[in-house]
């Protein structure tokens, strides 16, 4: 028996304590300014870099708990098919599927919840990129159409978060059939005459770009967004030009009116709260206090007056 480990070591353990295992995600690396961050700090700053102002990337249930007041409640959506092609590359289709469902902790691309912001009722869809690059499909589709219809039966705004890559090319037309499917639900939200604010979140690309991420009554984005519908390379090579610095990210596309505004995370909260009041119809009054509309007034020519008579000449 080897006293030492059998019962030495125990006793310095128990004395000394054991060593502590030390989480590997304390400090995280801004991407632009490469500077450490303590994850608190950046938790605290909304995930935007306290160096450089750098807007990170950030998931649809952190962006709804960013923007809503305490107590929204999700949506569940529609299941669309999850796989109507039948699709196959290197793997399948529904192993891709299952296996971002599993890792992003949802059905699809998009969150849907109901709450308030500062006490403003609102209907909020959210991208949430990690799954599948936040590609719009069937689910996407379905979920934006569902999100339409609750914001028309609540009398509530429609607020999008997008940040994603286009369509999912796994389901083929199907998934580019969701592009005049999703400006439908829109006009749905518009027809009603509820406001419908977009936030275009980094990255807001392809037919997303293309579709109803482009349809806001306000358009508004985060700092550095990168938006447009094709890449910069294949736009150079196709119209053979050096494009302009920066020509897709958000501050240029608000300097040439693409853009409405251009709101920092921190303050996107307040801005939306701002705006659904001033975008919001006025209420009616009760029936018991509304008074009928006055008819005007009818309008009394005054008859001409008679010429006087002249009198005898002297």
């Amino acid at each position: 028996m080897n006293w030492i480990s059998e019962w030495a070591l125990p006793k310095i353990k128990t004395l000394f304590g054991a060593p502590r295992e030390v989480p590997e995600n304390l400090w995280h690396k801004c991407s632009a300014c490469e500077q450490m961050i303590f994850h608190r700090d950046l938790e605290r700053n909304l995930h935007v870099c306290s160096h450089c102002g750098h807007h990170m990337r950030v998931g649809a249930r952190q962006r709804l708990d960013y923007t809503l007041d305490e107590g929204w409640q999700r949506i569940e959506l529609p299941k669309a098919p999850a796989d109507p092609l039948r699709f196959r590359d290197q793997r399948r289709y529904g192993e891709r599927l299952r296996e971002a469902q599993a890792k992003a902790g949802q059905e699809d691309a998009v969150v849907v919840a109901h709450g308030a912001i500062e006490g403003n009722r609102v209907v909020a869809a959210v991208f949430e990129f990690s799954f599948m690059g936040g590609s719009m499909g069937a689910g996407v589709g379905e979920a934006l159409v569902t999100a339409a219809r609750l914001a028309v039966l609540q009398d509530s705004p429609l607020i999008v978060f997008t940040a994603s890559g286009g369509a999912r090319m796994q389901e083929g037309a199907i998934s580019l059939m969701q592009m005049p499917r999703t400006v439908i639900a829109t006009r749905m939200v518009k027809e009603a005459g509820l406001p419908f604010i977009v936030v275009l979140a980094d990255p807001t690309t392809g037919g997303v770009t293309a579709s109803f991420a482009m349809l806001g009554d306000v358009q508004i984005a985060e700092p550095g967004a990168m938006i447009g519908f094709a890449g910069a390379r294949v736009i150079e090579q196709t119209v053979r030009e050096k494009l302009p610095e920066g020509f897709q990210r958000a501050e240029y596309l608000l300097e040439h009116g693409i853009l409405d505004m251009v709101v920092k995370r921190g303050e996107m909260r307040a801005t939306l709260a701002r705006l659904i009041g001033l975008l919001r119809l006025p209420e009616r009054l009760p029936e018991e206090t509304a008074t009928e509309p006055m008819s005007p007034a009818p309008l009394h020519l005054a008859a001409p007056a008679e010429p006087e008579s002249a009198g005898p000449a002297e």
